[in-house]
């Protein structure tokens, strides 16, 4: 192959590099493609990535690549480096390093037990606006030559590509944490609502862009001894589908507090008003009443497209409530919504979750609620605030779209007794 073809191909390695690098925005999942393209453009055995401390005396991070298992298991124990020897060089000194014989080099420290063998080393700095962020460490080419100026000039050209994509990742994890807590104002912290239990938890969806949704609960203990408990999704991940959140929110707590009425007929009234001062996305919900009976309690609910509530008994049964689920609010205010009634025993739980929780794109839905209902009946004994993290942290589903669930538990008496 001849210079000319040499520097093309050379050239379209580096640009379907700095594509590789620039295409993701998680910051260890950019760290990681940043050394595996070094690594493929100088074809090299070894590669790892140093990321400075904050004073930058030494290393905070130290990502190695390349390592076989069997090299692995011989540098168990070994701590990694902390920036010392050629690495505190570049450190000191951030301009590109080429070393050939890396043992007889004066900043030499020699290598821990179990360390494989290098000879060579071509180092050189990540800036991130003008800043050192850290240092690139490549290690023996295959082909058994030093590392030279072709070299040397393709890896800084990716380390200029790597600091943006750094600053990208870094930059898109400050609006994802705000946009995260943004979410988490405006969903409510339980109000006190003895002789009731319950609790409630929200994850945020993992994928990237979609950290802001719109899934909302709400619980409120009602004027005539029922709990009412609500839950719901509206569909979209930005900052719209917040805002609607959050209105919706309002709404229906305003129309819920006052009146006995059924929950389909507060759904009917809550999508006309939606429909009536503003453009809404489309929302799934389940609205229910925990209410008091002679001899236990009675969960009254209806639904807006949302998925059926779960019931766990006090003996560790667990059954879906599978009901008409009615029409998503802002599809169609005319048709009329059912209710239904299911007796609760004392001590019942009662889990309202939204698809998040179940959802996974290899499986039909029907398994996500399968293991939903398995894994509530394997820690049944739980209190509702450990049960419901240990559904959020063990959910059946991808994590691509955020959660939420909301679980209320009756009192160990009857209702009208207690």
């Amino acid at each position: 192959m001849c210079r000319l073809d040499r520097a093309q191909e050379r050239m379209r390695a580096l640009l379907d590099a700095v594509l590789a690098v620039s295409r993701e925005l998680d910051l260890p999942v950019v760290l990681r493609r940043i050394v595996t393209a070094a690594m493929e453009l100088v074809d090299a055995r070894y590669g790892a990535l140093g990321v400075l401390n904050d004073d930058h005396t030494g290393l905070d991070e130290f990502l190695p690549l390349g390592l076989e298992d069997r090299e692995r298991r011989a540098l168990a124990g070994v701590d990694l480096p902390h920036g010392q020897g050629l690495l505190g060089h570049l450190i000191e000194h951030p301009v590109p390093l080429r070393v050939d014989g890396l043992l007889h080099h004066p900043g030499s420290t020699g290598f821990p037990a179990g360390h494989p063998p290098m000879q060579t080393l071509l180092g050189v700095a990540i800036s991130v606006r003008g800043r050192v962020y850290g240092n690139l460490y490549l290690c023996d080419r295959r082909d058994g030559k030093p590392f030279d100026d072709e070299d040397e000039a393709v890896v800084l050209a990716l380390a200029g590509a790597a600091g943006v994509a750094i600053e990208n990742a870094r930059l898109y994890d400050q609006v994802r944490s705000g946009a995260e807590q943004f979410q988490r104002m405006l969903l409510p912290r339980l109000p006190d609502l003895g002789p009731f239990s319950a609790a409630a938890v929200y994850r945020p969806a993992t994928a990237p862009g979609h950290h802001l949704g719109g899934d909302w609960y709400d619980t409120l203990l009602l004027p005539d001894g029922a709990c009412a408990a609500v839950i719901g999704d509206v569909v979209g991940h930005d900052l719209k589908a917040a805002a609607a959140m959050a209105q919706t929110r309002n709404m229906l707590r305003a129309l819920l507090y006052d009146r006995g009425s059924p929950p389909s007929s507060i759904l009917t009234q809550l999508d006309r008003t939606l429909h009536a001062v503003a453009e809404s996305p489309v929302t799934t919900a389940c609205l229910a009443r925990l209410e008091p009976t002679a001899d236990g309690w009675s969960l009254r609910w209806s639904a807006a497209g949302h998925l059926p509530p779960l019931v766990l008994d006090p003996d560790g049964r667990t059954r879906f409530l599978h009901a008409e689920p009615g029409l998503p609010l802002g599809v169609d205010t005319r048709l009329p919504r059912p209710d239904h009634v299911h007796p609760l025993r004392p001590g019942s739980t009662v889990i309202f979750y939204t698809d998040g929780l179940v959802e996974h794109p290899r499986h039909p839905i029907d398994a996500g609620l399968d293991a939903l209902a398995a894994l509530v009946a394997a820690h049944a004994r739980l209190p509702v605030e450990h049960l419901c993290r240990v559904l959020a942290d063990e959910r059946p589903g991808d994590g691509h779209d955020d959660l939420a669930i909301l679980a209320v538990r009756t009192p160990d008496r009857p209702g009208r007794e207690g």
